[in-house]
């Protein structure tokens, strides 16, 4: 703090400092030191061991040992323990346990001390087996199995068995089996057992009236009446046997320790054993008027008595005879049937066949014979014909004639051609032997167009052709998301309307389809595009229709001149004629029949207009059809065309007929030729297949 005078100036607040003397002290003060005494060691070593001890009290842990027997000898290693009468003080962990006991196994386990301040630890000691001992009044080699084990025969002695209850069953042939519920002591402990078995069988006593027959129990001979003897409990089969007497035999049941008696047994005459055979075989035979059978045949006939037998067989006379054995006797019997003979005449071409009865060459068909008045299996046969064959009764007494005449193979052949066939759509298709006729038209024909060359074809593959079109409903059986689409807001798509809005192609590929549904080699090859390539001409498989084969149902007669139009060669078409462009068409088509009303706008359900010459429907009107051949404007060119299928390649298809959108002049005619390759809305077609060779 500062301080002031009386001028008001300053004054210093800090004392002086003022030295002093010092003289330093060189006198040596007294040594002092410490001396090492064993009392302070045993302080230092009690103190550790009273913390350590202490330590020990407060972490470890109370644990009894419980064993069972409580005589075992405890030994745990691995820690320090410290044992209070049945209590140890052991800290938490793992400690190796041993535990031995006379007759017991010495058991190692290990000693888990947990955390819990007071614990029990039960253990159980494993006994030693006992040993045991077994018989039975039976002096040896009865079986005896524990607990189904197999441990010997009887007497046993020193098994060792593991404590506890045991099943043991004690075994011996024709004694009773023996069960008993055993506790084994075990820990070593000698125990004795003692079986008595009981026997298996009764004493059972026979005779038989004559003595002397061999008994035999269950087809085992155990010796003659009269008998006493051991037959096994359960059910029994008895059989007495004694020569030139019949076998006796019963089953009866046998109760062990029951004696019993079987009444005495009179045995009867043995039968006598007859081997009868007939020429022929397989007669019926009856023995008293008993049917026994059909020959060869062995029966046994009683002795000392006669017996009528009677020999049928359809054909032959009916034949008795009579017969008696004696007991134990064994013949034959050998009888020959005479046949029911009746005169039929065969009459047969061609005149040179044969005849075979039964499969017996019996010459030339044209003859009277005999046959045996029962069922005969007559054939006629001659090389190059079919073999005529049937099953032939005669009759007696009666003028019987066989008339045949047989049929060539191409006879017979032709007769298994079908007429009509159906698709597995359903489709029927008729079949045609086409001749030779003249396609196009000729240039002084009103309408004709320049591609309608005359050309001359000679059809020689018969074929068949579909009644109609193919409709909507059978072509999405191929292609279910087909739509025909609609015109004008009217549509083309019902089921029994004729399928359209498809290519060429398209057409094709269903085709294939067709002849896959029923194993027939498809027509047309497609590549992996589904596009048609090229064509089997060979196969027999659905396609399109040739332009000929089109043609010559279109325009044929039977007297083998062409129409002009399906209804003859002259217009106005007549009513019913077909699907034509009518008045109904006038306000979407530029060109019409007028005073013709079909009664469609647009295409009509297949099949509904009258059908031509040759019963085949819509050849002109409802669609235009798509054909096989590749587009070509070509005429005959030196000759006859022989089943021609169009140029090798084109870029367009024929397209044939008229449709639904035609009305003129030059479209009605059946030599209207048109072509494409895209679908159209008047465009469909129909099938076609070779007849097969």
């Amino acid at each position: 703090m500062e301080k002031f005078d009386g001028d008001g100036k300053v004054q210093s607040s800090i004392d002086p400092i003022i030295p002093i003397d010092f003289t330093p002290n060189n006198k040596k003060g007294p040594n002092v030191t410490y001396k090492f005494k064993w009392i302070h060691l045993l302080i230092g070593a009690f103190a550790i061991i009273s913390f350590i001890a202490g330590w020990f009290v407060l972490t470890a842990k109370s644990i009894f040992v419980e064993i069972d027997p409580i005589t075992a000898q405890i030994e745990i290693e691995g820690g320090f323990k410290v044992r209070l009468g049945q209590r140890y003080l052991i800290r938490s962990g793992s400690y190796k346990l041993t535990l031995r006991n006379d007759g017991y196994h010495d058991s190692v386990t290990q000693l888990l001390v947990s955390t819990e301040q007071s614990q029990i630890h039960p253990f159980v000691m494993r006994k030693l087996p006992g040993i045991i001992s077994i018989a039975s009044n039976i002096i040896d080699g009865a079986r005896v199995q524990i607990d189904g084990v197999d441990i010997g025969l009887t007497p046993l002695s020193d098994v060792f068995v593991e404590p506890g209850d045991h099943q043991m069953t004690i075994s011996k042939e024709r004694y009773l089996d023996y069960s008993e519920t055993i506790s084994v002591e075990g820990r070593s402990v000698v125990q004795r057992y003692q079986a008595s078995l009981e026997p298996a069988w009764a004493m059972v006593s026979l005779s038989t009236v004559p003595a002397g027959a061999d008994v035999l129990v269950d087809g085992e001979i155990i010796g003659a009446t009269p008998v006493n003897a051991e037959f096994l409990q359960g059910r029994r089969d008895l059989t007495l046997k004694l020569s030139g007497h019949k076998a006796w035999q019963d089953d009866f049941d046998v109760i062990a320790g029951e004696d019993f008696a079987i009444p005495t047994v009179q045995l009867e005459p043995a039968d006598g054993l007859v081997f009868i055979r007939s020429n022929p075989s397989a007669a019926s035979l009856t023995i008293g008027g008993d049917f026994m059978g059909l020959t060869p045949l062995e029966v046994a006939l009683a002795p000392g008595q006669n017996h009528e037998l009677t020999f049928f067989k359809n054909g032959y006379h009916s034949k008795k005879t009579t017969i008696r054995t004696q007991p134990d006797q064994e013949r034959e019997l050998n009888l020959e049937l005479d046949p029911v003979l009746a005169s039929v005449s065969v009459i047969a071409e061609p005149v040179d066949a044969e005849l075979y009865v039964n499969g017996e060459f019996r010459g030339l068909a044209n003859q009277s014979i005999e046959l045996m008045a029962a069922s005969q299996q007559i054939e006629i046969r001659k090389a190059g014909y079919v073999p005529y064959s049937t099953e032939f009764t005669s009759r007696p007494g009666l003028d019987q004639i066989i008339r045949v005449t047989l049929k060539s193979l191409e006879q017979a052949r032709q007769e298994q051609i079908k007429p009509v066939i159906a698709t597995a759509a359903g489709q029927p298709l008729k079949l045609f032997y086409p001749s030779a006729f003249t396609m196009g038209a000729s240039r002084r024909e009103a309408g004709r167009r320049p591609n309608e060359n005359l050309r001359d074809i000679q059809l020689e593959r018969p074929f068949y052709i579909s009644y109609r079109e193919v409709s909507n409903s059978e072509y999405r059986l191929f292609d279910s998301e087909h739509s025909s689409g609609t015109v004008s807001g009217v549509t083309l798509d019902n089921e029994a309307q004729p399928v359209v809005r498809v290519s060429w192609n398209q057409g094709a590929l269903y085709c294939n389809w067709l002849s896959e549904q029923e194993a027939l080699p498809p027509f047309y090859q497609v590549n992996e595009q589904d596009e048609v390539v090229g064509f089997n001409p060979q196969s027999s498989g659905y396609r399109l229709p040739s332009e000929g084969e089109w043609a010559w149902v279109a325009r044929t007669e039977g007297s083998g001149n062409t129409v002009r139009y399906p209804w003859g060669d002259q217009l106005p078409p007549p009513e019913n004629a077909g699907n034509f462009a009518d008045v109904t068409a006038r306000q979407y088509l530029g060109e019409i029949i007028f005073d013709y009303d079909d009664g469609y706008f647009a295409t009509a359900p297949i099949g509904s207009f009258t059908p031509n010459q040759h019963e085949i429907q819509d050849m002109a009107g409802n669609v235009a059809e798509w054909v096989h051949d590749f587009y070509g404007a070509m005429g005959s060119l030196g000759g006859v065309e022989v089943d021609p299928l169009g140029p090798e390649d084109g870029q367009f298809h024929t397209i044939r007929g008229s449709s639904w959108a035609h009305g003129s002049i030059t479209e009605m005619r059946l030599s209207f030729r048109d072509f494409g390759i895209e679908p159209r809305d008047d465009v469909g077609f129909r099938i076609a297949r070779y007849l097969e060779d």
